[in-house]
């Protein structure tokens, strides 16, 4: 014989690190199922990575051309996942009311925060991972410290996700749609993925090289293609654009 209440029901929230992980993965299915997306996160680094390093169309310097471009692709895919396609989908899940309904149930906000964190650090776990088997095929020979790279990367991240929630949060779906897609095209063509800062004049070079996907980039490819120790300039770079993008993010963000 049950004892008395054992079937009885018990509502309540779940603990937070479940609701937490359970909004990750399905922000991480939701992303990996847009065409869109995947376009920016998958597709377009993957091409230019095969283009630019099979023909040869930029001088990148000594050495093979994949040994360049690698570091900056992978940069590249940092900036498209964590800032132009997290911005894009948190702006029209803002627009659409999505983002309100959210924050009326139990998850609290930061969590939510969290979650979208969590799913942009998994899809650039796959995005590095199918990069750099691509580059090996394609001959590259990456050099220098792992924790130099993952702190890279992670810096790159916490920066490229504050510029994106900051856009999300504060202007409209259709405009951030534009913005991003625009600030992406710049940052790719001027932030030394593909083509050499070394390229534009010298004053260029240094308004450029204070960007965070140059500062991204450039650490890359000091580490993975020279070999180097802890870059900390580019570190101190990603630092304050993560600082700065995370803290105006947090204080100007509207969530309807």
């Amino acid at each position: 014989m049950s004892a008395a209440g054992t079937y009885t029901p018990k509502p309540g929230a779940a603990p937070l690190p479940r609701m937490i992980a359970a909004q990750a993965a399905l922000e991480t299915r939701m992303l990996l199922r847009n065409g869109e997306q995947l376009l920016l996160t998958v597709v377009i680094p993957t091409l230019l990575l095969v283009l630019f390093s099979v023909v040869d169309i930029i001088d990148t310097g000594e050495g093979k051309a994949v040994d360049f471009l690698a570091p900056g692709v992978l940069a590249l895919a940092v900036m498209s996942t964590a800032f132009t396609g997290q911005a894009i989908a948190t702006g029209f899940e803002r627009r659409y009311g999505v983002l309100k309904r959210l924050g009326a149930s139990p998850l609290p906000r930061w969590g939510l925060m969290a979650a979208k964190t969590l799913s942009v650090l998994v899809t650039e776990v796959l995005q590095v991972a199918l990069l750099t088997a691509i580059a090996l095929a394609l001959g590259w020979s990456p050099h220098g410290n792992p924790f130099s790279v993952l702190l890279l990367l992670l810096l790159g991240t916490a920066a490229f996700s504050g510029l994106g929630l900051l856009m999300a949060g504060t202007l409209k779906a259709e405009v951030t749609l534009a913005a991003a897609n625009l600030v992406f095209l710049l940052l790719l063509m001027g932030g030394g993925v593909i083509v050499p800062l070394d390229k534009f004049p010298g004053a260029v070079q240094s308004v450029l090289g204070l960007l965070p996907v140059s500062a991204l980039s450039d650490g890359l490819r000091d580490v993975l293609r020279h070999g180097a120790g802890m870059p900390w300039a580019d570190l101190g770079i990603l630092a304050v654009w993560a600082v700065l993008g995370l803290g105006a993010a947090a204080k100007f963000f509207r969530w309807e």
